[in-house]
C-alpha cells in the first residue's frame, strides 16, 4: 500500500430514518465526511445498513440518497476502491452500484491482508450461536424466491412495507445501546471463536451500533464501527495501525 494511502471503514448510516429531514442531514455529514478522507484514501469500505431500506427492481431503485451516490461515484472516478457490504437492512442490493459506481459488493464476511495485517470483516448480522429465528428469516429474505416475490409488488407499495418495517428498528426508536460487557457480546465471542482456527489482526463488524475497541489477546483486535446517528464513529488504517475515531 502506498505511504499515505488509507483504508477506511463505515457502517449502519441507516439513510432514510426516521425522517426525511434528518436522514437528510446525516447524509450532508457523511458527504462531508467522505471529501475530508478522499485526499488520502485508498479503499473505503461501507460495511452495511447503509441505507435503512434497499430495493433494486429490474428498472428502478429507491428514491433519494442522490448526494451520497453522486459522491461515491466521484471518489470511484478517481479510482479509490470502494466496497459495500450487505446489511440486514439493504441485503437486496444487486448490480445496480456495481454497473453505475463501479462499486464491489460482498454479501458475507470478507478477508484481507494490507501490509502484513490480516482483516475479517462482516456486517455482524446473524453470527454466532442463537437467533435462529433471525437466521431463518434472513436466509429466506436473501433467497431467490422471497426476490422474486417482493418483485412483483409496485414499487409505491414495497417501500411502504419496508418503511412500516423500520418503525421497529432499535436505532428508529433511539434505543440506547449499552457495552454488555465482554463475555456478553455476542460478536466478541464470535471473533474469539473463529481465532480458534485462523490468525485475524483485526476483526471489523457493524451492526451492533455502539463503538467498540476490545483487545482479545496480545495481538488480535475486535472492533465495532458504531453509527451515524449518535456517534458518526469510523476506524482508519494508515498502513501500520488500526484507529477507532469519531467525525466532528
Amino acid at each position: 500500500m502506498p505511504i499515505g494511502n488509507k483504508l477506511y471503514f463505515a457502517s449502519d448510516f441507516h439513510l432514510g430514518v426516521p425522517d426525511h429531514a434528518s436522514s437528510r442531514e446525516r447524509e450532508d455529514r457523511i458527504v462531508r465526511w467522505l471529501d475530508f478522507i478522499k485526499t488520502d484514501a485508498a479503499e473505503i469500505y461501507l460495511m452495511g445498513d447503509i441505507f435503512d431500506f434497499w430495493f433494486e427492481y429490474a428498472s428502478v431503485v429507491p428514491k433519494g440518497f442522490i448526494r451520497l451516490q453522486g459522491k461515491l461515484a466521484e471518489l470511484a472516478d478517481s479510482s479509490i476502491k470502494i466496497t459495500f457490504f450487505k446489511g440486514n437492512h439493504d441485503m437486496w442490493m444487486f448490480d445496480y452500484f456495481k454497473k453505475e459506481l463501479n462499486i464491489e459488493i460482498v454479501s458475507d464476511e470478507l478477508i484481507l491482508e494490507r501490509n502484513g495485517k490480516k482483516f475479517y470483516l462482516h456486517h455482524g448480522d446473524g453470527l454466532g450461536s442463537g437467533d435462529r429465528g433471525y437466521k431463518f428469516l434472513k436466509s429466506f429474505f436473501r433467497s431467490r424466491f422471497c426476490q422474486w416475490l417482493f418483485a412483483r409488488i409496485h414499487p409505491n407499495l414495497g417501500v411502504g412495507i419496508a418503511k412500516k418495517w423500520s418503525i421497529e428498528s432499535r436505532i428508529v426508536n433511539n434505543k440506547k445501546e449499552v457495552f454488555k460487557g465482554e463475555e456478553q457480546e455476542w460478536l466478541v465471542a464470535y471473533s474469539k471463536e473463529i481465532l480458534k482456527y485462523n490468525y485475524y489482526d483485526y476483526l471489523i463488524f457493524g451492526h451492533r451500533h455502539l463503538p467498540l475497541d476490545i483487545q482479545i489477546d496480545h495481538k488480535s483486535r475486535y472492533i465495532n464501527l458504531g453509527e451515524w446517528i449518535n456517534y458518526n464513529s469510523y476506524a482508519v488504517f494508515d498502513g501500520a495501525k488500526l484507529q477507532l475515531t469519531y467525525w466532528k
